[in-house]
């Protein structure tokens, strides 16, 4: 505590308002030493006598006999003349009353014209008057002058050379940092009670375990007496693990506006430089700032960019400027050097891949997850984007929470936005449920393409491929709600067929082949009513494959393979080079995905051929329409079966069906599950 009120005086007395002194700088010495050079100059290094024209010399000075000598400085063109010291006051109008000039000269600068008139203004006067005016020749040179005038250039150029480098230096990190004198400074941007974050933990909607965890860390540095009295110790860091959009960085925004403490955030791919050593250098530099700051929060958004595995990089290299970063982040999160005060707070969407020194106890006490938010959390997130908007009374967050199963707390703040784009483009004064509901169609399946050219072959068989995915999805008691099937085009794809996946926590052998036979119904019905097939069931047979490869390989669903499982959740078998298994344990693998892929297309097939009437209704209907919806299904099929495997009832019937949906063809597998 001494410590940190010590820290605190320090900062006052940088910040407080005595007067500061003027430091001294380099440059006046500079800027003395260059006047004195040009007064130098300009003084020429000694007395200046009075400068007379040509013709006052030759009229007045000359004939009078007064002059005693004349230096004639031949490389000038002028003289210079020395009069006698008792004729002096005969010249006054000429010297004025100037009594700085010393009494035994010289007195008089001429330009001469040149010497040959000189010589006979002078011996004109000798003859005349029958005196001698002694005279002699001089080449004299201003050896300061010259001096200067010889290191002009080199001053010129010494001069550029300090002013561009003095910019370069200025440019760069934040607080005037960076550039090439401070390349291994840190460029973290520090943040702090008066830099005006107004993020708080009443901004973030859901993630009600992380707020409660990070919460504690900011009372730990408001009221560390309160964990200290009981024998506590502050954790050093918190690592927030999550896909994207989930709300990280939105946490560590939170955290820095709550703790009211210095909050240092840095990209982990600043660490990274094209000079070697300067990662290292610049977590030296971050860490020496936050400690003076002490208490203090350090966040690293993106932390794998620096915290990859070791020993795993493709440059088969294991001393590279990423390493030594690494490594020396390492000694100072927990080093032998005590870092009291400072919390490190770090995200990052690829925790598989992290190092595991990086990862232990001592550094990242505490692993935070922040996950794609439920139907609660949804409501929640949709209740804080549309507070800025104008809507309409039919917009429930209830509603719009149930249609976007999976979405990320990005991904609502998009839907939102899109939304009013939508009823801006309209013209409308307020935003409604039709724009929400195309909202989402258009970040899901793209934009729509009615002008987009199809023959009427194509487009029948677009119809009968998405009323087989229909049906069937309809008729399989464990597939998806079937929401909205269209056959305009959208985005890459010719028809979409629209599902709201159940929020299911755990999935089972039944339920995940139905949605592989739905998935697996339009190519199906192309085959049943032309008996040929198309490239429009590349996506269907894409997820399938990866479906029945997972019920194998990971799930432990195949008979002949048994319960084992070749999954790898720490990341690292992305760096091998062979298999968990054997060659004959791939061939079955093989041969096991391939039945169950069969027997589901045969299914499919089955299930198409005894429902053809209505099938053929469904398609002809779709053809007419181009949009029908989960009503026009239950006209033609009657009540689905409901499904027991719902996780709340009331929350999840299919009461509203009016439009937009969580899922398009391409993702008709997506559901809520993390097994």
């Amino acid at each position: 505590m001494a410590e940190e009120k010590k820290n605190i005086n320090k900062e006052k007395d940088r910040q407080g308002g005595t007067p500061k002194l003027p430091q001294f700088n380099v440059y006046w010495i500079y800027a003395i030493i260059f006047a004195v050079l040009i007064g130098i100059t300009m003084l020429g290094g000694g007395q200046t006598p009075k400068t007379v024209p040509w013709s006052v010399f030759e009229n007045k000075v000359l004939p009078g006999g007064d002059v005693s000598k004349i230096v004639v400085i031949s490389n000038k063109g002028e003289a210079e003349v020395t009069l006698n010291e008792d004729a002096l006051s005969k010249y006054s109008d000429i010297l004025g009353d100037n009594k700085r000039f010393p009494r035994t000269g010289p007195h008089l600068l001429v330009k001469i014209p040149s010497i040959d008139i000189f010589y006979e203004a002078r011996k004109t006067v000798e003859d005349t008057q029958g005196i001698v005016i002694p005279y002699e020749f001089e080449d004299r040179t201003n050896m300061f002058r010259d001096f200067f005038v010889m290191m002009l250039p080199f001053l010129l150029i010494i001069g550029i050379w300090v002013f561009f480098f003095r910019r370069m230096s200025s440019q760069g990190g934040s607080g005037g940092s960076g550039g090439i004198f401070s390349v291994g400074k840190s460029k973290a941007r520090m943040f702090d009670k008066d830099s005006g974050i107004s993020v708080t933990f009443k901004d973030v909607a859901g993630l009600a375990e992380a707020k409660i965890e990070l919460e504690e860390i900011v009372e730990f540095l408001k009221k560390p007496e309160k964990f200290t009295e009981l024998g506590g110790k502050i954790p050093k860091g918190a690592l927030l693990v999550g896909p994207p959009g989930t709300g990280k960085t939105l946490l560590a925004k939170a955290v820095a506006g709550e703790a009211n403490v210095p909050f240092f955030s840095m990209s982990g791919s600043d660490f990274v430089e094209m000079f070697v050593g300067v990662g290292a250098s610049r977590v030296r530099d971050l860490f020496k700032k936050a400690k003076e700051k002490a208490p203090c929060i350090v966040f690293i958004d993106e932390i794998d960019a620096i915290g990859r595995a070791r020993g795993k990089n493709v440059n088969f290299g294991g001393n590279d400027e990423r390493e030594n970063t690494l490594n020396q982040l390492l000694t100072e999160m927990d080093g032998f050097a005590s870092n009291s005060g400072v919390i490190i707070l770090a995200a990052t969407n690829r925790a598989d891949i992290l190092d595991r020194a990086l990862m232990r106890a001592g550094r990242f006490d505490r692993q935070i997850a922040v996950e794609l938010p439920d139907l609660n959390e949804r409501k929640e997130i949709f209740e804080v984007h549309l507070r800025p908007l104008r809507l309409a009374e039919d917009v429930q967050s209830e509603f719009m929470a149930r249609q976007t199963p999976g979405f990320s707390g990005a991904d609502i703040a998009n839907v939102c936005n899109e939304a009013a784009l939508i009823a801006a483009r309209k013209s409308k004064k307020l935003v409604g449920k039709e724009d929400f509901l195309d909202a989402v169609d258009r970040i899901v399946g793209g934009l729509e393409k009615k002008n987009k050219i199809i023959s009427k072959d194509e487009k029948r068989a677009v119809a009968y491929h998405e009323s087989g995915h229909a049906t069937i999805s309809w008729l399989l008691e464990h597939a998806h709600p079937l929401v909205k099937v269209t056959i305009v085009p959208r985005g890459k794809a010719l028809g979409a067929a629209w599902y709201l996946p159940e929020e299911r926590s755990l999935n089972t052998y039944e339920q995940m082949l139905d949605e592989m036979c739905a998935t697996l119904g339009g190519r199906a019905a192309e085959e049943v009513v032309f008996g040929r097939i198309s490239t429009g069931a590349l996506n269907d047979l894409e997820k399938v494959t990866r479906q029945a490869t997972a019920m194998v390989s990971f799930f432990g669903m195949s008979p002949k393979i048994g319960n084992l499982s070749y999954y790898d959740s720490t990341g690292q078998s992305d760096y091998t080079f062979s298999k968990p298994y054997s060659e004959m344990t791939a061939q079955v693998i093989d041969e096991e995905i391939k039945r169950i892929v069969e027997e589901q297309y045969q299914r499919a097939k089955d299930i198409l051929t005894a429902n053809m009437e209505k099938l053929n209704q469904l398609a002809g209907l779709l053809l007419e329409k181009e949009v029908i919806f989960s009503e026009d299904l239950e006209h033609i099929f009657g009540k689905r079966q409901v499904t027991g495997h719902v996780i709340d009832e009331e929350n999840h019937e299919a009461k509203e069906h009016s439009g937009g949906s969580e899922d398009n063809e391409d993702s008709v597998t997506q559901s809520a599950d993390n097994v």
